[in-house]
């Protein structure tokens, strides 16, 4: 068995396992057998194409990530910002994961940002400063130490108040595409 292959059967038990999906529930997600997937898994039956593509779909995943080569070398991300319209952003992960990270500064708007609504959840922590949250009608003040939670199909945008602002914030790569493009 070649290195890549073992590296996408352990990654395939992986992600199965940190799901706490079993051989059945990832078979129905997948529309392969059980057997098919532990043989994957057990390194008795080839990986081709066909099983390859509903199991990373299955697993929320992409092919890309499970090929991709295990290089360790640098595990250490080091942020660079990018300023854009009273905004600083640093991103806090690698582009190839299904989750992104940033931390962001914010100065005060004069105008309230326009609301955006996208397939996703998003999540937030206030480092520093007071966020006025934008949920449809709603207004919530978002405090230091607090954090926001909710689902973007809300209409949803946020501002500093009083001060600049500084927030970590956690969305899937959906959200990503988004809030990189505000």
């Amino acid at each position: 068995m070649s290195e890549i292959e073992q590296t996408v059967r352990t990654r395939l038990r992986g992600l199965r396992t940190a799901q706490s999906l079993s051989l059945d529930d990832l078979a129905a997600r997948s529309h392969l057998s059980p057997s098919t997937i532990s043989r994957i898994e057990t390194g008795k039956r080839a990986i081709s194409l066909d099983v390859l593509l509903p199991l990373a779909r299955a697993l929320r995943t992409d092919v890309e990530m499970l090929l991709a080569e295990d290089i360790d070398e640098d595990v250490v991300i080091r942020p660079a910002p990018t300023h854009e319209d009273g905004r600083t952003t640093w991103m806090l992960t690698k582009a190839t994961g299904t989750t992104a990270a940033m931390k962001v500064r914010l100065e005060p708007a004069t105008t309230r940002p326009r609301q955006r609504v996208h397939p996703g959840h998003d999540w937030f922590f206030v480092l520093e400063g007071r966020i006025q949250l934008f949920l449809g009608e709603r207004t919530v003040m978002v405090e230091t130490g607090e954090a926001a939670e909710f689902e973007t199909m809300t209409p949803h945008s946020f501002a500093a108040v009083g001060g600049p602002a500084e927030v970590i914030m956690i969305f899937d790569q959906g959200g990503h595409r988004v809030h990189r493009d505000d």
